[in-house]
Protein backbone atom coordinates (compact mmCIF):
# COMPACT_ATOMS: atom_id res chain seq x y z
CA UNK A 1 0.00 0.00 0.00
CA UNK A 2 1.14 3.72 -0.42
CA UNK A 3 3.19 5.03 2.84
CA UNK A 4 -0.21 7.23 3.62
CA UNK A 5 -2.84 4.51 3.38
CA UNK A 6 -0.43 2.11 5.40
CA UNK A 7 -0.45 5.13 8.12
CA UNK A 8 -3.73 5.90 7.62
CA UNK A 9 -5.08 1.88 7.82
CA UNK A 10 -2.77 1.43 11.10
CA UNK A 11 -4.63 4.26 12.56
CA UNK A 12 -7.83 2.63 12.25
CA UNK A 13 -6.38 -0.58 13.30
CA UNK A 14 -4.56 1.00 16.48
CA UNK A 15 -8.36 2.32 17.19
CA UNK A 16 -9.90 -0.89 16.89
CA UNK A 17 -7.40 -2.79 19.14
CA UNK A 18 -7.56 -0.62 21.92
CA UNK A 19 -11.45 -0.81 21.71
CA UNK A 20 -11.33 -3.91 21.62
CA UNK A 21 -8.85 -4.38 24.74
CA UNK A 22 -11.56 -2.58 26.86
CA UNK A 23 -13.33 -5.96 27.09
CA UNK A 24 -11.04 -8.37 26.21
CA UNK A 25 -8.08 -7.10 27.82
CA UNK A 26 -6.13 -7.21 31.00
CA UNK A 27 -8.55 -4.83 32.79
CA UNK A 28 -11.61 -6.19 31.04
CA UNK A 29 -13.06 -6.97 34.70
CA UNK A 30 -13.42 -3.17 35.45
CA UNK A 31 -14.61 -2.00 32.14
CA UNK A 32 -18.09 -0.81 33.08
CA UNK A 33 -20.64 1.04 30.58
CA UNK A 34 -20.02 4.23 31.49
CA UNK A 35 -16.10 3.67 30.61
CA UNK A 36 -17.39 2.56 27.07
CA UNK A 37 -19.48 5.71 27.21
CA UNK A 38 -16.44 7.88 28.09
CA UNK A 39 -15.00 5.92 25.06
CA UNK A 40 -17.27 6.98 23.12
CA UNK A 41 -17.30 10.90 24.02
CA UNK A 42 -13.14 10.75 23.13
CA UNK A 43 -14.17 9.06 19.51
CA UNK A 44 -16.59 11.98 19.48
CA UNK A 45 -13.83 14.36 19.89
CA UNK A 46 -10.62 12.93 17.83
CA UNK A 47 -13.24 12.90 14.90
CA UNK A 48 -14.08 16.97 15.89
CA UNK A 49 -10.08 16.92 15.64
CA UNK A 50 -9.22 17.10 19.54
CA UNK A 51 -7.74 13.82 19.70
CA UNK A 52 -6.64 12.97 23.68
CA UNK A 53 -3.15 11.13 23.00
CA UNK A 54 -0.69 10.57 20.34
CA UNK A 55 -2.87 7.46 18.90
CA UNK A 56 -5.76 8.98 18.72
CA UNK A 57 -4.26 11.75 17.02
CA UNK A 58 -3.06 9.54 14.27
CA UNK A 59 -6.73 8.58 13.99
CA UNK A 60 -8.11 12.16 13.87
CA UNK A 61 -5.07 13.06 10.91
CA UNK A 62 -6.68 9.51 9.30
CA UNK A 63 -10.33 11.28 9.06
CA UNK A 64 -9.15 14.62 7.55
CA UNK A 65 -7.80 13.16 5.01
CA UNK A 66 -10.25 10.35 3.83
CA UNK A 67 -13.99 10.47 3.63
CA UNK A 68 -14.33 8.39 6.68
CA UNK A 69 -18.02 8.19 8.61
CA UNK A 70 -18.16 8.17 12.35
CA UNK A 71 -20.92 5.56 12.85
CA UNK A 72 -18.99 2.36 12.12
CA UNK A 73 -16.84 3.33 15.15
CA UNK A 74 -19.66 3.86 17.18
CA UNK A 75 -21.21 0.73 16.13
CA UNK A 76 -17.83 -1.10 17.25
CA UNK A 77 -18.64 0.46 20.27
CA UNK A 78 -21.99 -0.95 20.66
CA UNK A 79 -20.29 -4.19 20.22
CA UNK A 80 -17.84 -3.93 23.20
CA UNK A 81 -21.40 -3.13 25.15
CA UNK A 82 -22.88 -6.22 23.78
CA UNK A 83 -19.97 -8.17 25.58
CA UNK A 84 -20.36 -6.59 28.50
CA UNK A 85 -23.86 -8.24 29.15
CA UNK A 86 -24.36 -11.06 26.51
CA UNK A 87 -22.66 -14.48 26.25
CA UNK A 88 -25.25 -16.40 24.34
CA UNK A 89 -26.65 -15.70 20.94
CA UNK A 90 -30.32 -17.73 20.23
CA UNK A 91 -29.64 -17.82 16.42
CA UNK A 92 -27.16 -16.96 13.61
CA UNK A 93 -29.48 -13.42 12.90
CA UNK A 94 -28.55 -12.31 16.32
CA UNK A 95 -24.88 -13.71 16.02
CA UNK A 96 -25.03 -11.58 12.67
CA UNK A 97 -25.69 -7.97 13.89
CA UNK A 98 -22.49 -8.87 16.81
CA UNK A 99 -20.74 -9.77 14.06
CA UNK A 100 -21.40 -6.75 12.10
CA UNK A 101 -20.58 -4.46 15.52
CA UNK A 102 -17.35 -6.04 16.27
CA UNK A 103 -15.62 -6.62 12.62
CA UNK A 104 -18.18 -5.88 9.81
CA UNK A 105 -17.56 -2.20 11.02
CA UNK A 106 -13.66 -2.96 10.37
CA UNK A 107 -14.87 -3.02 6.72
CA UNK A 108 -16.83 -0.13 6.38
CA UNK A 109 -13.97 1.58 7.99
CA UNK A 110 -11.60 0.78 5.65
CA UNK A 111 -13.14 1.47 2.10
CA UNK A 112 -12.43 5.33 2.36
CA UNK A 113 -8.99 4.56 3.06
CA UNK A 114 -8.51 1.60 0.65
CA UNK A 115 -10.43 3.81 -2.42
CA UNK A 116 -13.01 2.41 -5.35
CA UNK A 117 -11.13 2.15 -8.77
CA UNK A 118 -11.89 4.94 -10.83
CA UNK A 119 -13.11 3.04 -13.42
CA UNK A 120 -15.36 0.69 -11.51
CA UNK A 121 -18.68 0.13 -12.66
CA UNK A 122 -19.77 -1.03 -9.57
CA UNK A 123 -22.10 0.49 -7.22
CA UNK A 124 -20.33 2.63 -4.22
CA UNK A 125 -23.19 0.00 -2.18
CA UNK A 126 -22.01 -2.98 -3.56
CA UNK A 127 -18.27 -2.62 -2.94
CA UNK A 128 -19.15 -1.69 0.88
CA UNK A 129 -21.49 -4.75 1.02
CA UNK A 130 -18.25 -6.53 0.05
CA UNK A 131 -15.98 -5.07 2.79
CA UNK A 132 -18.89 -5.60 5.33
CA UNK A 133 -18.84 -9.62 4.18
CA UNK A 134 -15.26 -9.80 4.73
CA UNK A 135 -15.75 -8.24 8.37
CA UNK A 136 -18.36 -11.01 9.04
CA UNK A 137 -16.31 -13.73 7.83
CA UNK A 138 -13.34 -12.67 9.50
CA UNK A 139 -15.03 -12.58 12.51
CA UNK A 140 -16.59 -16.04 11.83
CA UNK A 141 -13.33 -17.59 11.09
CA UNK A 142 -12.51 -16.02 14.71
CA UNK A 143 -15.56 -17.37 16.37
CA UNK A 144 -14.60 -21.15 14.86
CA UNK A 145 -10.91 -20.46 15.66
CA UNK A 146 -11.84 -20.05 19.40
CA UNK A 147 -14.41 -21.98 20.82
CA UNK A 148 -12.84 -23.61 23.23
CA UNK A 149 -10.70 -20.05 24.67
CA UNK A 150 -14.00 -18.75 24.46
CA UNK A 151 -16.20 -21.60 26.44
CA UNK A 152 -13.10 -21.46 29.29
CA UNK A 153 -14.04 -17.84 29.90
CA UNK A 154 -17.98 -18.69 29.75
CA UNK A 155 -18.81 -17.80 25.88
CA UNK A 156 -20.45 -19.19 23.72
CA UNK A 157 -20.46 -17.21 19.71
CA UNK A 158 -22.16 -19.68 18.22
CA UNK A 159 -26.03 -20.25 17.06
CA UNK A 160 -27.74 -22.07 20.24
CA UNK A 161 -30.70 -22.97 17.49
CA UNK A 162 -28.04 -24.64 15.59
CA UNK A 163 -26.59 -26.40 17.86
CA UNK A 164 -29.75 -27.86 19.27
CA UNK A 165 -31.09 -29.26 15.69
CA UNK A 166 -27.02 -30.52 16.09
CA UNK A 167 -28.01 -32.50 19.05
CA UNK A 168 -25.46 -30.94 20.68
CA UNK A 169 -25.68 -28.72 23.85
CA UNK A 170 -23.50 -26.27 26.27
CA UNK A 171 -22.12 -29.11 28.02
CA UNK A 172 -20.83 -30.64 25.08
CA UNK A 173 -18.84 -27.54 24.27
CA UNK A 174 -18.02 -27.14 27.73
CA UNK A 175 -16.70 -31.07 27.39
CA UNK A 176 -14.58 -30.02 24.56
CA UNK A 177 -14.87 -33.49 22.81
CA UNK A 178 -14.88 -33.73 19.77
CA UNK A 179 -17.68 -35.81 18.34
CA UNK A 180 -19.35 -37.14 14.78
CA UNK A 181 -22.24 -34.78 15.63
CA UNK A 182 -19.53 -31.88 16.41
CA UNK A 183 -17.62 -32.35 13.14
CA UNK A 184 -20.91 -32.07 11.50
CA UNK A 185 -21.87 -29.15 13.12
CA UNK A 186 -18.49 -27.49 12.15
CA UNK A 187 -18.89 -28.38 8.41
CA UNK A 188 -22.11 -26.47 8.25
CA UNK A 189 -20.30 -23.45 9.94
CA UNK A 190 -16.98 -23.08 8.12
CA UNK A 191 -19.36 -23.42 4.74
CA UNK A 192 -21.10 -20.75 5.87
CA UNK A 193 -18.09 -18.55 6.64
CA UNK A 194 -16.40 -19.19 3.24
CA UNK A 195 -19.85 -17.76 1.52
CA UNK A 196 -19.02 -14.66 3.21
CA UNK A 197 -15.54 -14.57 1.57
CA UNK A 198 -16.30 -15.75 -1.79
CA UNK A 199 -18.87 -12.57 -1.63
CA UNK A 200 -16.27 -10.55 -0.11
CA UNK A 201 -13.70 -11.34 -2.66
CA UNK A 202 -16.22 -9.52 -5.13
CA UNK A 203 -15.25 -6.98 -4.58
CA UNK A 204 -11.55 -6.99 -4.34
CA UNK A 205 -11.70 -5.82 -7.99
CA UNK A 206 -13.44 -2.96 -7.56
CA UNK A 207 -11.04 -1.13 -5.37
CA UNK A 208 -8.00 1.43 -6.03
CA UNK A 209 -5.34 -0.78 -8.12
CA UNK A 210 -2.71 -0.50 -5.31
CA UNK A 211 -5.56 -1.84 -2.20
CA UNK A 212 -6.52 -4.76 -4.21
CA UNK A 213 -3.20 -7.05 -3.75
CA UNK A 214 -3.03 -6.19 0.33
CA UNK A 215 -7.16 -6.83 0.62
CA UNK A 216 -6.87 -10.06 -1.28
CA UNK A 217 -3.89 -11.47 0.55
CA UNK A 218 -5.48 -10.80 3.52
CA UNK A 219 -8.77 -12.30 2.70
CA UNK A 220 -6.75 -15.58 1.85
CA UNK A 221 -4.87 -15.89 4.44
CA UNK A 222 -7.65 -15.68 6.91
CA UNK A 223 -9.49 -18.01 4.92
CA UNK A 224 -6.66 -20.72 5.41
CA UNK A 225 -7.59 -20.91 9.15
CA UNK A 226 -10.41 -22.48 8.01
CA UNK A 227 -8.55 -25.24 6.60
CA UNK A 228 -6.76 -25.42 9.23
CA UNK A 229 -9.34 -25.84 12.07
CA UNK A 230 -10.37 -29.18 9.34
CA UNK A 231 -6.62 -30.20 9.46
CA UNK A 232 -6.91 -30.53 12.95
CA UNK A 233 -10.07 -32.65 12.30
CA UNK A 234 -12.34 -29.66 13.72
CA UNK A 235 -10.89 -29.64 17.31
CA UNK A 236 -10.72 -26.29 17.80
CA UNK A 237 -11.52 -26.72 21.68
CA UNK A 238 -7.51 -27.50 22.37
CA UNK A 239 -5.73 -26.71 19.25
CA UNK A 240 -5.94 -23.35 17.99
CA UNK A 241 -5.97 -23.30 14.27
CA UNK A 242 -3.36 -21.01 12.50
CA UNK A 243 -1.60 -20.64 9.35
CA UNK A 244 2.43 -21.29 9.06
CA UNK A 245 4.88 -18.45 8.45
CA UNK A 246 5.75 -20.34 5.06
CA UNK A 247 2.04 -20.84 3.93
CA UNK A 248 1.85 -16.78 4.80
CA UNK A 249 4.56 -16.45 2.04
CA UNK A 250 3.44 -18.61 -0.40
CA UNK A 251 0.03 -17.08 -0.03
CA UNK A 252 1.07 -13.16 -1.68
CA UNK A 253 2.33 -14.16 -4.66
CA UNK A 254 -0.63 -16.34 -5.46
CA UNK A 255 -2.89 -13.22 -4.36
CA UNK A 256 -0.93 -10.38 -6.32
CA UNK A 257 -1.81 -13.16 -9.36
CA UNK A 258 -5.44 -13.59 -9.01
CA UNK A 259 -5.23 -9.80 -8.70
CA UNK A 260 -3.74 -9.24 -11.79
CA UNK A 261 -5.81 -12.08 -13.17
CA UNK A 262 -9.30 -10.42 -12.14
CA UNK A 263 -8.24 -6.72 -12.92
CA UNK A 264 -7.40 -8.14 -16.57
Amino acid sequence: MTPERQRAVWAIYVWCRRTDELVDGPNASHITPMALDRWEQRLVDLFEGRPYDMYDAALSDTVSKYPVDIQPFKDMIDGMRLDLKKSRYKSFDELYLYCYYVAGTVGLMSVPVMGIAPDSKASTESVYNSALALGIANQLTNILRDVGEDARRGRIYLPQDELQRAGLTEEDIFRGQVTEKWRAFMRGQIKRARMFFAEAEKGVAELNGASRWPVLASLLLYQQILDSIEANDYNNFTKRAYVGKAKKLLSLPMAYARTLMRSS
